[in-house]
């Protein structure tokens, strides 16, 4: 297939793109960064399969041109990814992002005969909902509160009516806590997880103090991308929404300290009383999510369920 990735020199795209291409698809990176050198090295063996585009998501006329060439799939994986000081400095540009560029590009994938469309939402989408509920399923009535949480539901029901007033092949897939491999912050996302944030610490030759145990149902970005492979590759999914998580809650405190057992002199531990620190929590606890429905349908589980040592 020929796949077309937005925001896909990023942290989810670029796992994406290295499960694709390992799978033999044809795999276009549009988004507004280069590919950065690391994932040059890394997907060197991919060249002919893959190609980069740098341009902005808002750019209506060069992304009508890209999909005129021809694809068989676009993954809508450009996002403001925001915490609450980068929503009070720029609101507007969250929903800008999340919401409204979608809109030409969801028109220009109806035109050109796109089969399948993937919308990376985000479990924030629960919102308040996630204290209320022992487990989130997406049946799950969603109170999101947050601009972000606002942009990515929104994204969804956008997805979905575009799908219903055009006929168009369109889903949605709800991440959740994820972090692994090529994760970084940058102007538009300023939530890294929990685990780049210890990793961070450990590289600048200091302990990592965490507020607190960090317990989430974090999902390792390679599985992620295994699953929306799926998706992608699916003839005819049944539903038009998907959780993706590991569907299992586990501290990053625990997985910190696994790490630092596996290398003398480095800690981790939660911090001490008047001791300060500069790793944050983004977002408070919330139920894990249910992947009952792409396990039933797919067979789809993921393969890193709990506090491993292996690459991040």
């Amino acid at each position: 297939m020929k796949i077309v990735i937005f925001g896909g020199t990023g942290f989810v795209g670029l796992n994406l793109a290295e499960v694709l291409l390992a799978r033999g698809h044809e795999v276009t990176l549009h988004d507004r960064s280069p590919l950065p050198p690391a994932a040059q090295r890394s997907l060197a063996d991919y060249r002919e399969r893959l190609k980069v585009v740098q341009g902005d998501i808002t750019d209506a006329q060069g992304i009508d041109a890209l999909m005129a060439q021809g694809c068989d799939a676009i993954v809508l994986g450009a996002a403001v990814t925001a915490g609450d000081d980068l929503e009070r400095a720029s609101p507007a540009r969250v929903l800008e992002i999340n919401v409204m560029a979608q809109i030409p590009i969801l028109l220009a994938a109806i035109r050109h005969g796109v089969r399948r469309v993937i919308n990376l939402s985000s479990a924030s989408a629960y919102g308040a909902a996630g204290q209320r509920h022992r487990i989130l399923d997406e049946e799950t009535p969603c109170d999101p509160v947050s601009f972000y949480a606002i942009s990515k539901f929104t994204s969804e029901r956008s997805v979905a009516r575009h799908a219903e007033l055009f006929g168009g092949d369109f889903l949605s897939v709800r991440l959740s806590a994820v972090f692994g491999p090529w994760e970084r912050p940058g102007s538009v996302r300023d939530t890294p997880s929990l685990q780049f944030q210890i990793l961070a610490a450990f590289a600048r030759g200091e302990p990592a103090l965490l507020p607190a145990p960090g317990i989430k149902d974090w999902t390792y970005a390679p599985d992620v991308a295994e699953a929306v492979a799926l998706l992608i590759e699916a003839e005819r999914p049944r539903d038009r929404l998907y959780n993706i998580s590991s569907g299992v809650a586990w501290s990053a405190l625990q997985w910190g300290e696994a790490f630092a057992a596996l290398h003398p002199g480095l800690e981790c531990r939660l911090v001490s009383p008047g001791e300060k620190t500069v790793i944050k929590l983004h977002g408070g606890d919330r139920a894990p999510l249910s992947v009952r429905r792409m396990a039933d349908e797919f067979g789809w589980r993921a393969r890193r369920r709990a506090p491993c040592s292996g690459r991040s």
